[in-house]
Parts: C-alpha cells; sequence; structure tokens
C-alpha cells in the first residue's frame, strides 16, 4: 500500500477523466478539490480496528463497502456541492441539479481508486485485500509493483494526479475560450 499521499494521487487520477464530462471549468475544479479527500475513506478501517473483527485491508477494502461509503457520504458532499452553488457561480446550472449524483460517483469512484491502489502495492508486507468479497472470497489479480511505503511510488502517484487535472483545468480552458470565440462570431 502506498502512502497516504499516494492514495491521494491515484484518487485524483482518477478523477481527471471528470473534466471531460463536466461543462465548466469551475465546476470541475470545485468537483476535484472537494473530492479527491475520500479517497482516504477506505482506511477508516484503521481507527476502527479495535473493535471486535474489524481489521485493515477487511471489509471496508471492498467494493460493497465502499458502495455503500458512497451512498452514505456521496448525499452529503452533493449536499455541500449545492451549498456552494448558493453562494458562488461556481456551478453550472445542470451541476447544481445533478450535485448529489455527482457526490455520490465522487466518493465512489475515489474509494475504488483507493482499492487499486492498495491492488498494487498491498500484497508485499500487508494482507491481501479481497475487493469482490462477498462474491469471490479471498483476493483477486495482484500486480505488486509499489513497495510499501515507496517514496517514488506515492510521491510519483500524487505528482502524477496534480498533473493530470492541471493539465485537464487548461484544457478546459481553451475548450472553453475555443466555444466562447465561436459564438461571438455567430
Amino acid at each position: 500500500m502506498v502512502d497516504v499521499l499516494g492514495h491521494l494521487g491515484m484518487a485524483l487520477l482518477w478523477l481527471a477523466p471528470a473534466w471531460y464530462f463536466i461543462d465548466r471549468r469551475d465546476t470541475a475544479a470545485v468537483y476535484v478539490v472537494s473530492s479527491f479527500w475520500f479517497g482516504m475513506l477506505p482506511d477508516v478501517d484503521l481507527y476502527l480496528s479495535n473493535l471486535q473483527g474489524i481489521h485493515h485491508h477487511g471489509v471496508f477494502h471492498t467494493v460493497l463497502a465502499v458502495t455503500v461509503m458512497a451512498m452514505v457520504f456521496g448525499p452529503l458532499l452533493g449536499w455541500a456541492f449545492t451549498k456552494i452553488d448558493d453562494r458562488t457561480d461556481w456551478f453550472s446550472d445542470r451541476g447544481a441539479r445533478n450535485a448529489y449524483e455527482m457526490g455520490v460517483i465522487a466518493v465512489w469512484v475515489t474509494g475504488l481508486a483507493h482499492l487499486f491502489a492498495d491492488m498494487l502495492s498491498a500484497p508485499d508486507v500487508s494482507t491481501r485485500i479481497e475487493p469482490l468479497w462477498p462474491l469471490v472470497k479471498g483476493p483477486i489479480v495482484y500486480m505488486d509493483v509499489l513497495w510499501f511505503q515507496s517514496w517514488w511510488a506515492t510521491w510519483g502517484l500524487f505528482i502524477l494526479g496534480v498533473a493530470a487535472n492541471v493539465g485537464a483545468w487548461f484544457w478546459k480552458r481553451e475548450s472553453q475560450e475555443s466555444r466562447g470565440s465561436v459564438v461571438a462570431s455567430e
């Protein structure tokens, strides 16, 4: 498993396609900056490990748990998006209408990104995760390409995630400017 920055970087990478689907640059930026923190949500088991039967890389590191957490925390994130929209013009009309759905998708995607990062790195020193439990018992394919708390993997993922989103920021600006010039010329 990569360190915290690596998980946040993976979440940023998995959120980068949002720039393509969200119509305004401000909306996409608020969406990514507000959402990538949820990439650490499966590690709540580190804090709950004192409870009977809960261990790191256990039930909270499954697609089922990530889906449940997305259904619980996603609407709260969507509610925050609506409050942001009430006070700013950062959200387009379409983004404001879909704020709750956007929240659920954000929490779900970043949670899955966390599972994927652990699948890339957990087998060397930690228990393997069983992401498809209860449907499939036992681990699935592991690549074991990242070492536990490797500084190059952790920082590399974070820098790559930031770079992907900064690149998308500039791409979105250019695409909005070109659309604006087409509308102005008509």
